[in-house]
């Protein structure tokens, strides 16, 4: 399931660019992080790539800045600065369309307790059930801004605000590959293991990240993530079919 994705009325949004080391350069804008200012990033984006020099290696969005890596032995950082003003300030001024729609991606979590070491917590903390957690958990569909932290980590927008937690004062060593958390007004999912400080309520069987897929990636900016709940059962049964895909994918 798609949606189309149309530029976002913004009006002309202040922004400056600076440098991000001797081959980045940020383009960076005051306004708050919103969904609104995530289509914009994502939006002057492609615009750039479209429009831009051929030659930068990666563009980056995040929730409030684009950052473009190029070869400082092709681009000097001053004309490429003054370049990337100039196409920023027009894209404002012309009508733009993404040419990629918004995915509806669909993720199962199991939230009972052997999978949500923090439902407890967090059930203190908002007083709720650890039901009424998974349920609001569950009701809402998230944009997501940005990928970071680790490959494949999605920072998702639109948490409820009755599930809005602080982070946990001392962070895991070891957070488990798939666990889902959330810090202070945000939700997420480890896509590997890692240490992290997010709180655990539920984790799902899913491979987030797939770095020999030719989409490595579960989903992209500007995509909606639904979560479902799910048992233990069907956890186990979905987790054994994520690893035998795997292992095709592996080459001899």
């Amino acid at each position: 399931m798609t949606a189309s994705l149309h530029k976002p009325h913004l009006q002309k949004p202040d922004f400056n660019i600076t440098a991000n080391g001797d081959c980045a350069l940020d383009i960076r804008f005051s306004a708050e992080p919103s969904e609104e200012l995530s289509r914009y990033i994502i939006g002057l984006r492609q615009y750039i790539q479209e429009q831009g020099p051929d030659d930068l290696i990666d563009l980056i969005p995040a929730y409030q800045c684009l950052t473009i890596s190029f070869d400082p032995l092709t681009h000097e950082s001053e004309s490429l600065s003054q370049e990337l003003r100039a196409l920023t300030q027009k894209y404002l001024k012309i009508p733009a369309k993404l040419d990629r729609d918004s995915r509806i991606i669909r993720i199962p979590v199991c939230y009972e307790e052997a999978f949500a070491p923090d439902m407890h917590m967090l059930s203190e903390h908002t007083g709720l059930t650890p039901k009424q957690v998974a349920r609001l958990h569950t009701d809402t569909a998230y944009l997501v801004h940005m990928l970071g932290f680790s490959p494949g980590f999605l920072y998702l927008g639109g948490l409820d605000p009755r599930l809005h937690c602080p982070r946990k004062e001392k962070p895991r060593l070891r957070v488990p590959a798939g666990a889902v958390g959330i810090g202070g007004n945000q939700t997420g999912i480890y896509p590997q293991a890692t240490a992290g400080g997010w709180q655990i309520i539920g984790q799902t069987p899913l491979r987030l990240f797939q770095p020999s897929s030719d989409s490595p990636f579960i989903a992209e900016p500007l995509d909606i993530v639904k979560f479902y709940s799910i048992g233990k059962s069907e956890f186990e049964t979905i987790a054994q079919q994520a690893q035998y895909e795997s292992a095709k994918e592996r080459p001899i």
